[in-house]
């Protein structure tokens, strides 16, 4: 559902248009099967993949990623992702008995039944993966749904809505093209439930224009994702991991690495590991190779990072790796800064760039301690050795998720749920958890028969 030529009135009016036609038709696609929902999967799975070639194109075009990391974040990721609602709706679709605690002989079951109509709001980072995927968990959970991709990346948009017109009706998931105005269109009608991936800021948005309707809210957002580097942890292998994961995507992703704890007789170890890794990967005859590391998505997003790297420096942070911002193509080199402070700028935004602070410590309680008196972030990373220092870390803060000797690990396990927690999001999905949040937990009490 291509809108981006039309008037904001005719916008307004068409999506109104096919909200109505969704409402309408919600109940038979909340009464089909697991086999029609599976055809449904199956027929968006083998698109996505016929379109992979297209798909490459459209999000390079928009954001210069490396096709090697588009193939697996856009293309691997969702039909992994299709298959495995695929492979598990059947058992998901069961209800679950209960024995009624008052009459063991009647019958309690829990339903999971579609919520409806439900919109997903999509990010500029990775622009089909974090559409398709709540996609896939909607529809297997029986629901209609209207897509909307950021218009920071129209070719991505456009391709999405070939595969979906291609894939479905109208009347059960359309996608709708275009900025702001059609953002603000979608979010004043009385959708069922939304799912939006993005900013807290924008999130807060959304959650207000829910709560206007009493709609049910999935909001995947951010925040600043510590790391936490214990004594007696493989520092070099660490410093290579950060590295990688600051690479990746360009540091625009909302679990990357957004400071880290080092001891402080181990923080040049660090600092070397991570220069040795970006030089290997990046660089050839002392030059970025610009190709293997997206750009930064927009001008206000360079000039936002850019603020706070000079804040960090102005206040005396050192530039202990990379530190060059290239804004006649968006590009920064990954950037390792030491020396930071709480009252620098970049220890207080999520930076969403290939920039990475280290402050040091003393003893493992001051990291912790840190951590507990700010915002609870999407993603938490402790090294460790030390099991008991590991579960003191656990007990004393609060993040959406954790990994523990690795980065990004409890994201990709589908079979966890993935989420944040207050500032950093509500609601989780992933694997079943996707197919829960996408469904109404109905109850329903069966009394025996009568003789």
């Amino acid at each position: 559902m291509a809108t981006t030529a039309q008037t904001a009135p005719d916008i307004a009016s068409e999506i109104s248009r096919v909200f109505e036609l969704q409402r309408q038709h919600q109940w038979d696609v909340k009464a089909s099967t697991a086999a029609d929902r599976k055809d449904k999967l199956a027929k968006l799975k083998t698109a996505v993949v016929a379109h992979a070639d297209d798909i490459v194109a459209a999000v390079r075009k928009d954001t210069r990623k490396p096709e090697g990391e588009i193939r697996v974040t856009e293309i691997m990721n969702v039909t992994n992702n299709i298959q495995l609602n695929i492979d598990g709706l059947e058992d998901w679709m069961k209800p679950t008995e209960v024995t009624p605690t008052n009459n063991p002989n009647d019958k309690g079951l829990i339903v999971y039944e579609a919520r409806g109509v439900c919109l997903i709001l999509g990010p500029w980072n990775f622009p089909l993966g974090l559409v398709f995927g709540p996609l896939a968990a909607a529809v297997a959970a029986g629901n209609c749904a209207i897509v909307k991709l950021t218009d920071l990346c129209p070719n991505t948009a456009k391709i999405a809505g070939e595969i979906i017109r291609e894939v479905f009706e109208e009347n059960e998931v359309a996608l709708f093209e275009g900025g702001l105005d059609v953002a603000e269109a979608l979010l004043e009608l009385p959708f069922n439930h939304i799912f939006f991936t993005g900013s807290t800021r924008v999130g807060k948005i959304v959650m207000m224009a829910a709560a206007k309707n009493l709609a049910s809210v999935t909001l995947e957002l951010g925040g600043k994702s510590p790391v936490i580097i214990d004594e007696g942890a493989n520092v070099e292998a660490i410093g290579a991991a950060l590295a990688g994961a600051k690479q990746f995507n360009g540091g625009q992703a909302c679990i990357c690495p957004d400071y880290v704890f080092v001891r402080e007789d181990e923080q040049d170890r660090l600092v070397e590991a991570f220069r040795s890794n970006v030089e290997k990967n990046l660089y050839k005859d002392g030059a970025i190779k610009k190709e293997s590391i997206a750009q930064i998505v927009n001008k206000g997003n360079f000039e936002r990072v850019k603020a706070l790297f000079d804040d960090a420096v102005e206040k005396g942070a050192t530039v202990a790796v990379g530190g060059e911002l290239d804004e006649s193509d968006l590009t920064i080199h990954p950037t390792m800064l030491t020396g930071v402070t709480p009252q620098m700028k970049i220890l207080q935004e999520e930076i969403f760039a290939p920039i990475l602070p280290v402050m040091t410590y003393d003893n493992i309680d001051q990291a912790i301690g840190y951590i507990e008196a700010r915002d609870k972030p999407l993603a938490l990373y402790v090294f460790s050795p030390d099991d008991a220092n590991v579960d003191k870390v656990l007990k004393r803060t609060s993040s959406g998720g954790v990994t523990v000797n690795g980065v990004f690990s409890h994201y990709l396990e589908n079979r966890l749920p993935f989420g944040g927690v207050n500032g950093s999001g509500m609601g989780s999905y992933h694997g079943y958890f996707g197919f829960k949040a996408f469904s109404h937990e109905r109850a329903v009490y069966v009394h025996q028969k009568a003789a």
